[in-house]
């Protein structure tokens, strides 16, 4: 069996409780993506094209600081990488993150929660964060049962 990292990043919790929920399902090792400074409910306004999230959004080179470092990252084959959808993808410190890591042979499978929209172009903005890893395309989990979870995870080739 692969070793499994579930990496996320989680503005509200709603992304965190389904990272736990994969992570248990999976046998994989949890870790929170963190901001080195962490979003503030303004920052996160995304009705002020002037909020931190929304001015990243627009840029899609920004690269978010990450508070510490994933340690033993070379001993995960598959990772999970969850976020909230921004602006119809993925934020972009979710980039700071994957970038941050030599992932050459890894499978990369994002998921994420939304209050919305689907996955959006996500893949799309993550490919060249994934340079060297199999990018699986990612799933929308929202509200999905712990059972439809492992079913999907178990399907992750």
């Amino acid at each position: 069996m692969s070793k499994i990292l579930v990496a996320y990043f989680s503005a509200s919790g709603v992304t965190k409780k389904t990272a736990e929920e994969l992570a248990s399902v999976t046998g994989g090792d949890l870790y929170e993506i963190t901001p080195e400074q962490p979003y503030t409910k303004a920052d996160l306004n995304w009705m002020d094209s002037n909020s931190r999230s929304s001015v990243e959004m627009k840029d899609k080179s920004s690269r978010p600081a990450v508070a510490g470092k994933c340690e033993d990252m070379d001993k995960y084959e598959t990772i999970f990488v969850g976020f909230p959808i921004w602006w119809h993808v993925a934020p972009t410190i979710i980039n700071s993150f994957l970038e941050a890591y030599d992932l050459t042979g890894k499978t990369v499978v994002p998921f994420a929660t939304s209050g919305g929209s689907g996955m959006g172009h996500t893949n799309e903005f993550l490919r060249d964060s994934c340079k060297g890893a199999k990018l699986v395309e990612g799933k929308l989990l929202n509200g999905v049962t712990k059972d439809a979870i492992k079913a999907w995870a178990d399907s992750i080739k």
